[in-house]
């Protein structure tokens, strides 16, 4: 097929490299603007941007992809099929209808659970045991069209949202070329979504990391691994922010100061050191303080006073 192909971040690239291998006609990549990043502001490619001009295929970069401008340019390269990938823009209804298999997405969950910006990182945070990938006939709504095909990812005990991203990535690499050969093959049924069981997947915010002691020590721990590695989650620790990357939910011992608050570090071990919550007990194995890098806590514990009673806050 000829293809244009729509994506942005890391999670596009093994699909746009996948299609690329099966033998698919890239005709054009549509990505995201430039940006700079860092302190001296050096304009950074987006990662599909850097994999096209590998391959040498035109990248298209608009900042508003549904200027009539913008949706002309689209239209010379005649494409049989558009294949969209967190690309980062709305499609219009022009160019849903530019092609003659329409626009196909490759969704990072089962849907229609998790529709939104970060099913990825949402299906740690909520608990939940398979997530996996749908690939969908874009329509008008956001994440609403009819789907194609799923496959599904079982997610492990330690799970965080950055290796579900990679199992993710690859499992929707795979399925994007199976889809796009069921089509052209007409073996396809496509399937009308139901209502959404689950929240909508907003975007993900820096200060959905900011731990709040009071919830449960099983949330706490959710929140952590699902936050990881971005944008992280954090808690306040005398006047400085604390990142948390590691902890386990421990069961609570009749020594451990039944009484203290939500934050409260009750006790400290070689290896870890104890917090009470709303309900139960985590224990933070794993850290990063303002000007280090990432260390297990055993270091942290060697070089800080840590003592049992100093409590953690949120702010």
């Amino acid at each position: 097929m000829k293809i244009i192909f729509m994506g942005t971040p890391e999670f596009s690239v093994g699909t746009l490299e996948a299609l690329i291998e099966a033998g698919h006609q890239i005709v054009l990549a549509v990505t995201q603007p430039d940006k700079p990043k860092g302190r001296g502001g050096k304009m950074q490619y987006p990662p599909v941007k850097e994999t096209a001009l590998a391959h040498g295929i035109p990248v298209f970069q608009p900042k508003k992809i549904r200027d009539p401008e913008n949706i002309e340019e689209l239209r010379k390269y005649q494409a049989d099929v558009m294949v969209v990938i967190a690309f980062g823009q709305i499609l219009p209804q022009e160019i849903l209808d530019m092609t003659p298999y329409g626009c196909i997405n490759v969704h990072a969950s089962l849907l229609p659970k998790y529709r939104g910006a970060a099913p990825i990182q949402w299906a740690v945070i909520r608990g939940e045991k398979v997530s996996g990938v749908t690939t969908m006939q874009m329509d008008a709504g956001l994440d609403t069209g009819d789907m194609l095909l799923k496959t599904e990812v079982v997610l492990e005990e330690k799970e965080t949202g950055g290796s579900l991203h990679d199992k993710l990535a690859k499992a929707g690499a795979k399925l994007c070329v199976e889809t796009l050969q069921g089509l052209e093959d007409h073996t396809i049924l496509p399937e009308k979504q139901g209502e959404s069981p689950t929240e909508y997947a907003r975007m993900l915010e820096k200060e959905l990391g900011n731990i709040c002691w009071e919830q449960p020590a099983e949330e706490i721990e959710r929140l952590i691994r699902g936050l990881n590695p971005w944008p992280s989650a954090y808690t306040h620790w005398e006047g400085k922010t604390m990142k948390i990357w590691e902890a386990e939910v421990v069961e609570e011992e009749p020594d451990c100061r039944t009484e203290a608050a939500p934050g409260t570090i009750v006790r400290v071990e070689k290896d870890g050191f104890l917090v009470r919550t709303g309900a139960g007990l985590l224990k933070v194995t794993a850290l990063q303080i303002p000007g280090k890098k990432r260390m297990d806590a055993a270091a942290f514990l060697r070089g800080y006073p840590v003592k049992a009673g100093l409590i953690l806050t949120s702010s």
